[in-house]
């Protein structure tokens, strides 16, 4: 009972209300690259749209079929993706990373509203539906470099 208890206290009202409010849901008409990932431990899915402008992206777009914890930071990095280049995202997905696997610090500005995911880091399995995100708009961003250079 008390795994139970534990569970339900991760559910936090400042997550569900992230997952609630998530931004950035309309799919991009003409995207650069999209990229749909899945979490094959819970199923979790996001598909990412995204454009770049001068190695940055300028409009983001994404589709999110995840659990709350998933959602919620499917929700920080759309209110926050617009504008960054892929280094400054991958820091945040490293940082991301870190906190989860090893208590680390929460991700830098503009990020930090992801530490609120703190509690999930003794929650392995959900891990990767946090991680797709992040991992999901990187890939996009790369695949839109490779076919800008093609």
């Amino acid at each position: 009972m008390s795994g139970d208890t534990d569970l339900i206290k991760l559910y936090s009202g400042r997550i569900l209300a992230l997952a609630a409010d998530m931004p950035r849901t309309e799919r991009l008409a003409d995207p650069h690259a999209t990229v749909k990932k899945r979490s094959p431990l819970c199923g979790s899915t996001i598909a990412v749209d995204v454009i770049l402008q001068d190695g940055k992206v300028s409009e983001y777009g994404q589709d999110v079929k995840a659990c709350a914890l998933g959602q919620a930071a499917a929700s920080v990095v759309g209110a926050n993706v617009v504008g960054l280049s892929r280094t400054e995202i991958e820091t945040a997905r490293d940082a991301l990373k870190d906190m989860l696997k090893n208590d680390g610090p929460a991700p830098a500005a503009p990020f930090e509203d992801l530490e609120v995911l703190r509690p999930a880091r003794d929650y392995k399995n959900r891990h990767a539906s946090i991680m797709l995100a992040l991992e999901a708009t990187l890939e996009a961003i790369d695949q839109a470099e490779q076919s800008a250079c093609a």
